[in-house]
């Protein structure tokens, strides 16, 4: 069966269970007697297991399996919930995410085996079963060797020889007979005492699946699975081995109790023989004859079609299609209106029905932008519910207490702003727990809690989403953070005397900038604020830090909510049209130029006691000046953060509605220009990134 439709839907539901499994553990880690959240590792497991053998992907369906055995004797109650295990199974989670990388890279899992995680999850196995059940079982398989010998046949169950096979088994059995294999029927019984015949059946088939392949089951494999059989089962093995190899193998899995295994026979394989290489010399033919129209392999461009793409999906719930559906309706039913108005001639037009029209026109529009933006919205949770874990395993490896408190999870983000944000809050948060908070040692002789708290809020405020990322550790100290940038030669001793501390703040956003003593696998090689801060504003977003001295540092992140459709102000440079986004303008101001004033050559106003400097927008963007100076300059005070500035322009056309659309590598300066929109008229307007101006 072809399963490459279904990936997509295994890459997102594994990335569920994945992120599922990891914040279970969190809990059982703290709680390790919570029933419920036992249950629920167990679930996620069983279901990612059965996912994964579905799709085929072997070497993550037994990672999978060895985990939910272990979830398994814990929900028992045979086994305890240690730091060492715990930290196991974090490391199974991890090769399962990594498997998934490579699945959603080439849409195959790869080839490493991870055998010392598979190791040290059976080594924990053994050891929380007892030494006692281990004798039981040695004992019990030593009695069911015996058995199994030839003077013991009597007792051997035959069930397999009475499978019917369908032609393409058939076809599998003579194709393996013709490559000198041998087919070998088994019927496996599992002792009565067993708690887990899953379990146990389970390894058995992962036993032969390493000598050979399974080409049928009886009762099929998700039955086995889900335990819908007695104590036997039976199977057919394709394999090169002999029949004393594939009983040792069988019977290395304990509380097996007995075992029938015998050569298969089947009808009609010389004619089956002859029938396999007349239609493989036809289809042979047909292939070539298809691949001399292709410019590539058909191999080549199978395994291309079959690669996912990755993080395109948004699940969506299905009253908000409700309400799409509805107002697209209304469009059709506005469309018509003005098609009926447009077919009318002369005197039967009827002016009032268009303007009535229009109106109706643009209210069905606004509204289906509303709908499709929060189609487009989702939670931040999905991002940001994988830090608890980085936390967690930053508390062990830098050797800190600490607590990460997460709030606002709800808030919700234009999937595209989701998609990009995760690695700069990564970033953070890293520095917050490795810069950021003091030493245990350091936080108890200050007087602070030893444990020490990492907080990430988020909220919405107005056309924004603000990211907070805050911590109680010892804060910036501002005149390390100069001295290092003088030794480094980024400013001079004379600059740094007229800097003021948010500026000597702000030089930490450099690229390559540090203030680390050594450098360590968490943080310290400078590389991580400016990425962050480059992120953020290729997002139209800003971000700030404040910081307290012995009190901790605060990093704020603004988000524009969406980076589709925007609510912008039109304005007029001569006579070229351009777009300033509406969240980022504070006030617009009639300023007469004899009220400009000069503060080191630069062009200034004084406006209710804050001095803001002035662009002139025309010098920016090599716009013809004007040939007279006006009395007045019409300036659009726009603020990033807590700094402003004045964009002069020449005149105001008015708030409007646009869709952003990409310019891609067309303009060089695009730290300025933003993106372009169409205008009603067909005319091109360049957004003007306001962030960048400040």
């Amino acid at each position: 069966m072809d399963v490459s439709q279904y990936l997509e839907i295994f890459i997102d539901e594994t990335t569920e269970h994945l992120q599922s499994l990891n914040e279970q553990l969190l809990i059982l880690e703290k709680e390790p007697d919570n029933t419920d959240t036992i249950n629920e590792i167990f679930r996620a497991a069983h279901s990612l297991k059965g996912m994964a053998g579905t799709m085929g992907y072997k070497r993550m369906q037994r990672l999978t399996h060895d985990m939910e055995n272990v979830f398994s004797e814990i929900r028992n109650g045979k086994m305890n919930v240690t730091a060492y295990l715990v930290d196991t199974l974090f490391q199974g989670l991890d090769a399962l995410e990594s498997y998934l990388a490579c699945i959603q890279e080439t849409a195959d899992e790869g080839t490493e085996e991870h055998q010392d995680i598979i190791d040290a999850l059976n080594s924990v196995l053994a050891e929380g079963l007892g030494a006692e059940k281990k004798e039981e079982s040695k004992t019990e398989n030593s009695n069911v060797e015996k058995e199994a010998e030839p003077a013991g046949e009597t007792k051997s169950l035959t069930k397999y020889k009475e499978l019917t096979f369908a032609d393409y088994e058939r076809h599998a059995m003579t194709k393996a007979v013709q490559e000198g294999q041998n087919v070998f029927g088994l019927t496996v019984e599992i002792a009565e005492s067993c708690l887990l015949k899953a379990a146990r059946a389970f390894l058995v088939f992962k036993a032969l699946e390493e000598i050979g392949e399974i080409i049928k089951s009886v009762p099929d494999v998700q039955d086995i699975e889900d335990e819908k059989f007695e104590l036997d089962f039976s199977l057919i093995l394709l394999t090169r081995k002999s029949m004393d190899e594939v009983k040792q193998a069988v019977m290395a899995v304990s509380e097996i109790k007995d075992l029938g295994i015998g050569k298969v026979e089947f009808e009609a394989v010389e004619e089956t023989v002859l029938e396999n290489k007349t239609v493989a010399k036809e289809t042979s033919k047909a292939v070539k004859k298809t691949d001399s129209k292709k410019e590539k392999p058909a191999g080549a461009q199978g395994k291309q079609a079959g690669k996912p793409v990755v993080n395109r999906s948004v699940r969506v719930d299905i009253e908000k299609l409700d309400v799409l559906m509805n107002l697209v309706s209304e469009l059709i039913i506005a469309k018509n209106g003005l098609v009926s108005i447009g077919s009318s001639e002369g005197d039967n037009r009827n002016d009032a029905s268009f303007n009535e029209q229009i109106e109706y026109l643009e209210r069905v529009t606004t509204n289906l932008h509303e709908s499709v933006m929060k189609v487009r919205m989702m939670p931040i949770e999905s991002v940001v519910n994988k830090f608890p874990r980085m936390i967690r395993d930053l508390n062990k490896k830098l050797n800190k207490k600490m607590e990460l408190y997460m709030t606002g999870e709800d808030t919700e983000l234009d999937r595209t702003v989701i998609d990009e944000i995760g690695d700069p809050l990564m970033h953070l948060l890293r520095n917050a727990a490795d810069h950021g908070l003091e030493s245990n040692e350091e936080r108890v002789a200050m007087g602070k809690p030893e444990v020490g708290s990492i907080f990430l809020n988020a909220y919405q405020d107005g056309n924004n989403v603000v990211i907070e990322v805050r911590d109680d550790g010892g804060g910036i100290n501002v005149e390390k953070v100069k001295n290092k940038a003088i030794e480094k030669g980024t400013i001079t001793p004379e600059q740094a005397e007229t800097m003021t501390d948010q500026d000597v703040i702000d030089l930490l956003f450099r690229p390559s900038f540090s203030t680390a003593e050594k450098i360590s696998d968490v943080s310290g090689r400078g590389v991580g604020l400016d990425v962050v801060k480059n992120k953020i504003e290729g997002l139209g977003g800003d971000i700030e830090c404040r910081t307290v001295l012995g009190e901790g540092s605060n990093f704020i992140i603004r988000l524009p909510l969406t980076l589709a459709i925007i609510q912008a102000l039109m304005v007029e440079l001569s006579n070229e049209k351009y777009a300033i986004a509406l969240g980022s303008i504070q006030t617009i101001e009639d300023i007469p130029v004899n009220e400009i004033k000069y503060v080191q050559q630069r062009e200034v106003i004084n406006l209710r006691d804050k001095v803001i400097p002035l662009i002139r927008l025309r010098n920016v963007l090599d716009v013809e000046p004007a040939e007279t100076e006006p009395e007045s300059l019409t300036v659009v005070i726009v603020a990033k953060g807590d700094k402003l500035a004045g964009l002069v322009v020449d005149n105001l056309i008015g708030q409007q509605e646009i869709v952003i659309k990409s310019i891609g590598k067309y303009i060089n300066n695009n730290k300025i220009i933003s993106g372009a929109t169409i205008l009603g008229d067909g005319e091109v307007a360049l957004i003007i990134d306001a962030n960048a101006l400040v």
